[in-house]
């Protein structure tokens, strides 16, 4: 299924992730905090700028492959993976398809190299009715003045890059919306409250905060009223993103446990000699393959530029539910020291309830299936 090169690349950052990440595991995740030294490394593998053209410091490389850095990162730990994901196809991918020559130029070469981006659309009253915005942006000559709030973005107190997403006319509904891309200098704005979560406790989630934010038209994304299609096109494309963080981590968590029943005896043997047991692990298994395939299907559907919005929420449902019921699997199988932090087991069960979450919700992930059918 991958390309000799695309299975080297697959490779090398597999043998990163190990070698990098696995230390900084339990005191990023106890810190809730992402290494700022592996940050920097995710920039020097080129791993933060995959589909950027080369000309701007990028890999130039598919959207397919940013798939495959997201699943192996996230088979380690799902925090990193997600720092990952957002940047390369939300952030990147809403610029390289919605930026102008300008914004390119100006913004990838920093994106490649030593800028995290986030992506600003959620707020307190616009989740799953994503276009219900609050947040407001009005004329100033030129300028356009952002005031708001925004919350539950992921990598806002690392990013220095935002795109960030107001309604310039309330009365048009969701025709008034539109995206800018606002710098994290910028007089006015601020990250506020960090949230302590559940599970990828490492990767930074927060409020923003714009008083009186000043940009220029050069910061509008697209044009003046076209943000929800921004948005739209974005999120499907991040959808299948979030399904290789899930398949990855369903991957990390059979992996661990693939070794422990072979190690712990009971009964005078190993239990993955029993039955029972190996059963389970046939069945998850099958079921990670089954939602790596389906990840993979809509990631090259993506590259060759056919449909592939069913199929993205089709990844993304299945490989959230995929990798929940196997991280809970997994804990069965470790017995009371899965549900301890001594082992790595507990930590893929608490990142994986985000997956049926963030990024579309499982019902509105069906919703977009049902409608496709019934279309």
């Amino acid at each position: 299924m991958l390309s000799e090169d695309e299975a080297m690349f697959r490779d090398a950052v597999r043998e990163f992730a190990l070698a990098e990440v696995t230390p900084l595991i339990g005191s990023m995740d106890a810190a809730q905090e992402m290494d700022a030294g592996l940050i920097q490394k995710l920039f020097e593998m080129g791993l933060m700028g995959i589909e950027i053209p080369e000309r701007f410091g990028g890999s130039e490389l598919t959207f397919f492959t940013s798939v495959l850095v997201v699943e192996e990162l996230s088979r380690i730990d799902p925090s990193v993976g997600v720092l990952v994901d957002v940047q390369n196809t939300l952030v990147i991918n809403a610029i390289q398809r919605w930026g102008t020559d300008d914004q390119k130029a100006r913004y990838f070469p920093r994106l490649a190299s030593d800028t995290v981006g986030a992506y600003a659309l959620s707020e307190a009253g616009s989740g799953s009715d994503a276009f219900a915005l609050a947040c407001r942006a009005a004329r100033d000559g030129d300028d356009w003045i952002l005031e708001g709030q925004k919350l539950w973005i992921t990598s806002a107190r690392e990013a220095g890059l935002f795109i960030v997403f107001a309604n310039v006319d309330p009365d048009a509904g969701y025709r008034g919306i539109t995206a800018f891309v606002v710098e994290s200098d910028a007089a006015g704005f601020s990250v506020g409250k960090k949230e302590d979560k559940l599970g990828i406790r490492a990767s930074s989630t927060c409020e923003l905060v714009l008083d009186g934010v000043r940009v220029g038209p050069e910061a509008v994304l697209g044009e003046v009223g076209v943000g929800y299609k921004v948005a739209i096109e974005t999120l499907n494309e991040g959808r299948i993103g979030i399904g290789a963080q899930m398949v990855g981590l369903a991957q990390g968590a059979l992996d661990h446990t693939i070794r422990y029943v072979q190690e712990r005896e009971q009964f005078g043997r190993p239990i993955g000699q029993f039955q029972g047991v190996q059963f389970q692990l046939a069945e998850m298994a099958t079921g990670i393959e089954a939602a790596r395939l389906l990840v993979y299907n809509a990631a090259r559907l993506k590259d060759a530029g056919q449909d592939f919005l069913m199929a993205a929420a089709q990844a993304k449902l299945y490989s959230s539910e995929v990798a929940q019921r196997v991280a809970s699997t997994c804990i069965d199988l470790y017995g009371g020291y899965g549900f301890t932090r001594e082992y790595p087991i507990e930590k893929y069960y608490r990142d994986a309830k985000i997956g049926s979450i963030y990024e579309g919700t499982s019902n509105m992930q069906k919703q977009t299936i049902a409608k496709m059918l019934l279309k």
